[in-house]
């Protein structure tokens, strides 16, 4: 009988600290936002009643239904302006741009720098050009666009690497078959970086959701239902803000914080729908 030669990994000395840490990182991670979810939940829940979703708000409710009803608005429009340009200038990048070159260069480094801009900085910026230069005062059309370039970075970033990742095999077999570079990128490429693109979107809903300190200078804070995109008004995290800063309502505000909750789940959940009909239509 041959002699079976049986060949193992040595495990070097740091192997299982490097294992212990991934996994205590992983667990801390998980165990905070589960604490952090069900505080939450445990303090506003008992203080979720019907006068919370009236349709206007006064001192005796602090409905948020206004709030709601601007965040859905803020979220829907904000995506379709930042979308097709982030989306466009990630293709640009990636598909049409000489790889390596100077431009491509300062757009990527300066995409970077403002992924890592304050949010107040943006709502300056956001008050001085939209809401002054611009004569559109504080609007939900001026907290739109200021979070529109406040996402830009996300969605640029994320679909640039979902670009990257698609090989050039899959270029070539288009180009071979006699379809153009336009055809190439929407029949063949941009289907194949759906799942990375929506995961951008994804991410930018949650910023665009959970912002506050922007909208402070763009929006404003009448708490109201909007009549066009010029009307003031308060997004959710807006309003937990103002409440909890009153120190008259915080059973209010944590009810409301439950609901922003619900209401990111569940517009998390919709995308994520969204993402796999559309990969299954393409595919």
């Amino acid at each position: 009988m041959g002699k079976v030669l049986i060949l193992t990994k040595r495990k070097k000395p740091g192997d299982w600290a490097r294992f212990l840490l991934t996994w205590a990182a992983g667990f801390i991670t998980v165990a905070v936002l589960l604490y952090l979810v069900i505080f939450i939940m445990v303090k506003g829940i008992p203080h979720i009643k019907p006068s919370l979703f009236a349709f206007t708000y006064t001192p005796e409710n602090q409905s948020l239904f206004p709030a709601l009803v601007t965040t859905v608005l803020m979220v829907g429009f904000t995506l379709a302006v930042a979308v097709p340009f982030g989306v466009s200038t990630a293709v640009y990048l990636v598909e049409y741009a000489s790889r390596g070159s100077r431009l491509v260069r300062v757009i990527r480094t300066t995409t970077e720098t403002l992924a890592g801009i304050p949010s107040i900085v943006y709502g300056l910026f956001g008050y001085i050009f939209f809401c002054d230069l611009l004569g559109w005062g504080k609007s939900i059309l001026a907290g739109c666009f200021t979070l529109a370039v406040m996402v830009l970075p996300i969605i640029i970033r994320t679909t640039e690497e979902s670009l990257k990742s698609i090989p050039d095999a899959y270029r070539e077999g288009s180009f071979g078959l006699g379809a153009g570079r336009l055809r190439t990128v929407f029949r063949v490429i941009l289907p194949c970086a759906a799942p990375g693109i929506f995961a951008g979107v994804i991410l930018a809903i949650g910023r665009i959701v959970g912002e506050t300190a922007a909208l402070l200078y763009t929006i404003g804070s009448v708490i109201q239902l909007p009549e066009n995109l010029f009307s003031q008004g308060r997004t959710l995290a807006l309003h937990v803000y103002n409440l909890a800063a009153e120190g008259l309502y915080n059973d209010q505000a944590y009810a409301t914080a439950v609901v922003l909750l619900a209401v990111v789940f569940g517009i998390n959940l919709l995308a994520a729908r969204v993402e796999r009909k559309f990969i299954r239509a393409v595919s």
